[in-house]
């Protein structure tokens, strides 16, 4: 039990029983010869190999197993950040100002823990960042001003300097960042162009803005999700836009917030498109007929 803490602390993967993977590098050597010289100390034995797979498991199945661990642990987070916002909605709400705090403390520690063993930059960590920054806001004294700024345009700017930009993402676009390139070419930025990224270490060239991405200009917001945040920060005053906003927020946050019926057929539409087209491009284009689709039936209901 005590190796195997070691080894999750470490964010080593399970790999058929009991070998154990972590990306090959000189951190992930030392971190094994450590571990192994514990073993010995405990009367156990181990081996360290450093593998390539040729039967069996992919890169891609190995690198899937490390995300869906760092998924995992950032939705325990999320989780527990929902719970201390809906305790702080409750009237006489059981949790001081300071209490309140402290388990925030406790969260970003935890955060930070797990971004640091996230070697493949998982899904999730822009949902609770976005569910701490909220908690973060709404405990500030200057909580209001605070909310008027995340309203505006990033930097204050205005539509125009939106477009004709060079706009960046993490590699394997699902949902909201397809909904919200979707989003970003049909209503702000029609000549945008779009880049992939790997989602951690990426330093942003000029006239790049980040989406959905740790730190970028346009991310997650509280409880809202990037597609939520565009729309809400370009001012885009338009009920059809809402509601597959609604959408997208459901199958993104998975928290059912707004009930939409529609989520689930839509989300598996859209795994449909990541599981037939790897190259992220194509699943924009994929994506947006779907998107525009779905766009033209809610505009026309509400017409």
């Amino acid at each position: 039990m005590k190796v195997w803490r070691r080894l999750q602390a470490l964010g080593a993967v399970a790999v058929r029983n009991a070998a154990y993977a972590l990306p090959a590098g000189e951190q992930a050597q030392e971190d094994f010869e450590w571990l192994l010289k514990e073993i010995g100390e405990l009367g156990g034995e181990g081996m360290i190999w450093e593998a390539r797979l040729v039967h069996g498991l992919s890169d891609d199945d190995v690198r899937g197993l490390f995300n869906a661990a760092r998924a995992e642990d950032y939705d325990a987070v999320s989780k527990d950040a929902r719970a201390l916002a809906a305790a702080l909605d409750t009237e006489g709400a059981p949790a001081s100002p300071g209490e309140a705090r402290a388990k925030l403390s406790r969260m970003r520690t935890e955060v930070a823990r797990v971004a640091a063993i996230d070697f493949f930059g998982a899904n999730g960590r822009e949902t609770v960042e976005g569910l701490l920054s909220g908690l973060e806001a709404r405990l500030q004294e200057d909580e209001t001003m605070a909310d008027e700024q995340r309203e505006q345009p990033a930097g204050g700017a205005a539509m125009d300097e939106l477009r004709g930009r060079v706009w960046v993402t993490r590699h394997g676009v699902y949902v909201d960042r397809i909904a919200s390139a979707w989003l970003i070419r049909r209503f702000i930025d029609p000549d945008a162009r779009f880049k992939f990224v790997p989602a951690k270490g990426y330093e942003p060239e000029p006239g790049e803005l980040r989406f959905d991405m740790y730190e970028g200009e346009f991310t997650h917001e509280g409880d809202r999700c990037t597609f939520e945040v565009l729309v809400s920060r370009t001012g885009l005053d338009d009920p059809a836009l809402a509601v597959i906003a609604e959408i997208v927020h459901d199958i993104d946050l998975k928290d059912a917030k707004f009930g939409r019926g529609e989520a689930t057929g839509i989300a598996h539409v859209m795994d449909g498109i990541a599981a037939a087209n790897r190259d992220d491009g194509r699943r924009l284009e994929r994506g947006a007929a779907v998107l525009d689709d779905l766009y033209e039936v809610y505009r026309r209901k509400r017409g």
